[in-house]
């Protein structure tokens, strides 16, 4: 009779246990959703969606806001968003497939697939593995050469050509650069080890057994229920067209929508199985989420989050800890378009947030998110990036102010416009060519016909860079300096400020006069 009570007092208890776990959830669930429609109330204009995953079951999907301003048509859950360097994940969990099947290893050289690819140091292109170039750690600066590949005509062929020219910022494996231009590089890895296009490998063995069947691969096949990017290039919030990426295979391509990345997510934290169906093996998991370089953690950053030990990035994947469990999560960024995925395996705990402008929307609520599910303390995160875009102004305006100080007075050129009209051309990057337009000078970029800049002078031989609505990327104040020879002929063009690019810096543009 005592085994009899336990077991009845078991199948009692068990589902009060259940239910009482669930209006949990679902009160977190409904503080989540009235913070998010806090967030796009606070940032109006544009869109976001949000999904959350517990227990291998889709627990939140939801959409917010709008897909284009101006327009009526909400976002929801099938909302297609760019999802940009998310893709990552796909290309590393590509390669973890191809590893299991024997076709290639994570520590061959890069070399064996690719054998014209070559860095800017012959040793390091002997020594380069599909590791490294996973891992960020060739030695390259964080988003150098980006230029490569943003909104450019190159093929894949050629921006992978042209990595040769791009000098390392630190010694190879040393130091932690995230590079865009490794990712395109190991999307091509992926088609000469799976004699697959990398769009066709990613649709084939994962988007469409996973019932992915709203992802693209390319904005060209954005069909309907898409969400525009925003942003406030051009002097005004607006909306841009999708940016076209098709080149940049690997690192950017993806457009997805929540309810499609929810079975991503489910098969990340099934660590490559999911309803049953394997499509890596668990060891491919532990050797994404292990940490292939480390990345530094300042001073601030450790007052901000003094319970946060480590960071680094695995294979398609930041790496770090928060309050004592492991986070494995990847941002995106394209001009418009910023969004965050967050794995939390011991939880069995995984959501995304996508938005469709560049405000703080994302960050908001992926640290929101990640507090509610985890209950870890409050923090007034609004309020935070209210205060972190407010300081951010100021010393923009105390920056602006220094550069307008340093400006020499009443300088002239010293030679006519018509003398700096030429096409100037960069090893790396290709030409730029000047031109004399209506009385002043206007600037273009060869490889990349967007990218037109009408040019004022400003002191000496530097002019200052207004990018017109063309540019779809909000560039900050930039400058561009000619360099005259002995024969009073221009010898060089520089844009001698670094220019930001999704937030960091890229390397100095130099190009050469062709005359």
């Amino acid at each position: 009779m005592k085994h009899v009570r336990i077991t009845l007092l078991f199948l009692f208890i068990t589902p009060l246990i259940a239910l009482a776990q669930q209006t949990t959830l679902d009160a977190k669930l409904q503080e989540i959703d009235t913070y998010a429609n806090t967030v796009i109330n606070t940032w109006p204009g544009a869109g976001m969606a949000i999904a959350v995953v517990k227990d291998d079951k889709v627990a939140m999907q939801k959409g917010y806001g709008v897909r284009e301003v101006g327009k009526p048509d909400k976002v929801d859950e099938n909302t297609l968003f760019a999802i940009a360097s998310n893709t990552k994940a796909f290309t590393a969990a590509s390669l973890a497939m191809l590893v299991d099947e024997g076709k290639l290893n994570w520590n061959d050289r890069v070399t064996k697939y690719l054998p014209d690819f070559q860095m800017y140091d012959p040793w390091v292109t002997s020594q380069l593995t599909v590791r490294d170039i996973v891992s960020h750690r060739s030695g390259l600066d964080t988003f150098s050469g980006d230029l490569l590949w943003y909104d450019t005509t190159y093929s894949t062929d050629e921006i992978l050509r042209r990595v040769r020219y791009l000098k390392p910022v630190s010694d190879f494996r040393t130091r932690y650069g995230y590079s865009n231009l490794m990712f395109i590089a190991a999307g091509r890895v992926v088609e000469k080890a799976s004699g697959m296009k990398w769009a066709d490998f990613v649709r084939t063995r994962i988007l469409d057994p996973l019932g992915m069947n709203r992802t693209t691969t390319s904005v060209r096949d954005l069909k309907d229920n898409f969400a525009m990017p925003h942003n406030e290039s051009g002097g005004t919030f607006r909306a841009l067209p999708p940016g076209y990426l098709d080149d940049a295979i690997g690192a950017v391509r993806l457009n997805s929508s929540v309810a499609d990345l929810s079975k991503w997510i489910r098969l990340q934290l099934g660590k490559g199985t999911v309803d049953g169906k394997k499509f890596w093996s668990s060891e491919r998991s532990n050797d994404m989420w292990q940490p292939n370089i480390m990345i530094p953690i300042s001073e601030a950053g450790q007052k901000a989050n003094p319970t946060r030990h480590f960071r680094g990035y695995g294979m398609g994947w930041f790496l770090e800890d928060f309050r004592g469990r492991k986070i494995i999560s990847h941002s995106g960024g394209l001009d418009g378009m910023l969004s965050y995925t967050v794995l939390v395996p011991e939880e069995n705990l995984g959501f995304v947030v996508l938005t469709n402008s560049e405000s703080p929307a994302y960050q908001i609520m992926m640290n929101k998110i990640r507090d509610v599910m985890l209950e870890t303390p409050a923090s007034d995160y609004i309020q935070i990036a209210k205060d972190t875009l407010a300081a951010g102004k100021a010393a923009q305006a105390d920056a602006d102010k220094k550069v307008d100080a340093a400006r020499l007075p009443n300088t002239k050129p010293s030679l006519p416009l018509s003398g700096y009209v030429g096409t100037y051309t960069s090893q790396m990057y290709g030409d730029v060519i000047v031109a004399e337009e209506n009385g002043h000078l206007v600037m273009r970029l060869g490889p990349a016909p967007n990218f037109v800049a009408d040019l004022e002078h400003w002191q000496l031989e530097t002019w200052q860079i207004h990018w017109r609505p063309t540019v779809h990327y909000n560039f900050p104040r930039g400058f561009v300096t000619f360099t005259i020879d002995k024969n009073a002929k221009t010898e060089q063009l520089k844009i001698d400020r670094r220019i930001p690019i999704f937030g960091f810096t890229s390397s100095i543009f130099i190009a050469q006069n062709k005359a």
